[in-house]
């Protein structure tokens, strides 16, 4: 067993790997250049939307209310009729990465943080290299990529992206194995 304080060195480089690979793959690359569409008339549609003075949150039209609520012939016709959709507003006012990039940050520590846990209860100091490889990189993966399409199966998200994501997610993966591996207490 190894203790998780003794990984920290490992955790924040795995983190800053990651940070820098999505960096490039989100900026550099054309990978999810495509992941989504343009609505037709998107005037039009974000004119509508504004005077309805929806709030920054997730929406789902149409909306059952309940699971009752699914049954009823008014539900039942709207979603025949369409369109469905799941919708994200976000809050009015120009775009701004630094709040999301510091939260994907932590979250890149956090991912870490925990294949430190589960590597260092599983391996002792001076395991083998492809121990720590699996251990670590099979966790992160995890952390990274297959809680992605449960948005495909329940929201209807693009399969494409969402295989995309978790290719990105393997690469973060595979970078959190590789910091781990060489930097393992021996």
């Amino acid at each position: 067993m190894v203790p998780i304080l003794s990984l920290s060195v490992p955790i924040l480089l795995s983190a800053v790997l990651v940070f820098v690979a999505s960096f490039i793959i989100y900026t550099v690359l054309p990978i999810h250049r495509n992941d989504f569409r343009q609505v037709p008339k998107e005037d039009e549609l974000m004119d509508a939307l504004r005077r309805l003075g929806i709030s920054p949150g997730d929406y789902l039209v149409p909306h059952p209310g309940s699971r009752e609520g699914m049954k009823s012939p008014e539900f039942v016709d709207k979603m025949t009729r369409g369109p469905a959709a799941v919708l994200t507003v976000f809050p009015p006012g120009p775009p701004s990465m630094g709040t999301s990039l510091s939260l994907w940050f932590v979250y890149c520590i956090v991912v870490s943080v925990i294949a430190a846990y589960i590597a260092g209860r599983a391996l002792g100091a001076g395991a083998e290299y492809l121990s720590v490889f699996r251990f670590a990189g099979t966790t992160a993966f995890v952390g990274y990529a297959l809680a992605l399409p449960q948005n495909s199966i329940w929201y209807k998200r693009n399969w494409g992206a969402t295989t995309r994501s978790m290719a990105d997610g393997l690469v973060y993966g595979l970078l959190t194995a590789g910091a781990f591996g060489w930097l393992w207490p021996r």
